[in-house]
């Protein structure tokens, strides 16, 4: 996963551009303008808990093409005292994504910065935005048969011209933390984990308690760890086999918010959420700010607006499926948008 996602010269992130309706799925920032200028408001109001520093560092990890960033810039640039503090940075390993952001941000005049990866990212208070980054990191599976579990692990074919997959023994040097309801190694069973994204979560988490900061995730995935498959391909906006096009297909799989949860915990971070998306982006007002944005519309506008609320926050969309957590310093208050009746 690792490798068809990244590789430097064949890698999907490094060899297309996947976003938008000409590449192979659509992401949040793309659908609305209103979803970046409400992450906008959200990290100026963490800013303001954090006591309004006069230097202040606004991270985003995986920008994709920049489109969330300067739709927050766009909304906040008029709030000079929170402007002026800014020190925008983006952690991206893609050439070609690092052009369509310049491109996106060529309009924002405060200093912009981009990192390799997030220890690059200088000292100081800050406000963390992952939006659909978490789900992109490699993961492992184990396969549970008759009590005993076998990590899943792709070959060659005896061919060589294909993909399949395979299955080795554990060895003793293998630390399985299995969650109960899985630990029998129910027949057939899947379990998922993601090192990758344990070891961002330990070091935002110490960044959290370092420097004080506060670290927003939106993706899909699951509350609790039930088991299952969830490594998917997409391409051309479908569903594929996530063995036939290595190189040229999206791959995922569900975030695990129980794991970032408890390791955020562990460190002593305070947990908010996860709520899903359309609970936090009604909670910050998406309903009132596509009211004020239908005001100076056409009808075609307006139905695109309306449209866009729903893939937004409707139950049957991206409203449910999608997840939101943030990780704050315990001495700072809670982050606003957590609120909710969920079930």
């Amino acid at each position: 996963m690792a490798v068809a996602l990244g590789h430097p010269e064949h890698g999907y992130y490094r060899t297309g551009d996947p976003f938008g309706g000409a590449g192979d799925f659509v992401t949040a920032p793309e659908i609305s303008q209103m979803f970046g200028e409400l992450l906008g408001l959200w990290s100026m109001v963490c800013w303001r808990q954090l006591g309004a520093p006069a230097s202040f560092n606004l991270v985003e990890l995986g920008p994709g093409r920049g489109t969330l960033m300067a739709d927050s810039m766009r909304l906040v640039s008029n709030v000079l005292p929170f402007y002026n503090a800014l020190h925008v940075h983006l952690v991206e390993t893609s050439p070609l994504l690092r052009k369509y952001q310049r491109a996106a941000l060529a309009a924002i005049d405060c200093p912009i910065h981009w990192h390799e990866q997030l220890v690059q990212v200088p000292n100081g208070p800050f406000v963390l935005l992952a939006n659909e980054f978490l789900d992109a990191l490699p993961i492992r599976q184990f396969a549970g048969k008759a009590g005993v579990w076998r990590e899943r692990l792709i070959d060659l074919t005896t061919a060589g011209d294909a993909l399949e997959w395979t299955s080795r023994a554990l060895c003793a040097t293998d630390r399985l933390d299995v969650p109960p309801a899985l630990a029998a190694g129910a027949e057939n069973q899947i379990y998922e984990v993601c090192p990758a994204a344990h070891a961002i979560i330990r070091e935002i988490s110490r960044m959290i308690m370092m420097q004080k900061g506060v670290a927003l995730f939106i993706d899909y995935g699951y509350v609790l760890q039930t088991g299952g498959d969830t490594f998917q391909a997409v391409k051309n906006h479908k569903y594929a086999d996530p063995l036939l096009h290595p190189g040229e297909a999206d791959l995922t799989a569900h975030v695990d918010f129980e794991s970032v949860s408890r390791l955020a915990g562990l460190a002593g971070v305070r947990v908010s959420g996860p709520v899903t998306q359309g609970t936090f982006l009604r909670n910050l007002g998406i309903g009132q700010r596509a009211k004020s944005l239908k005001k100076a519309a056409s009808t075609e506008q307006k139905r695109d607006i309306e449209t866009a609320l729903e893939r937004l926050t409707g139950d049957d969309t991206m409203g449910r499926l999608f997840k939101v957590i943030a990780l704050s310093h315990p001495d700072l208050p809670e982050p606003e948008g957590f609120w909710s009746n969920e079930k």
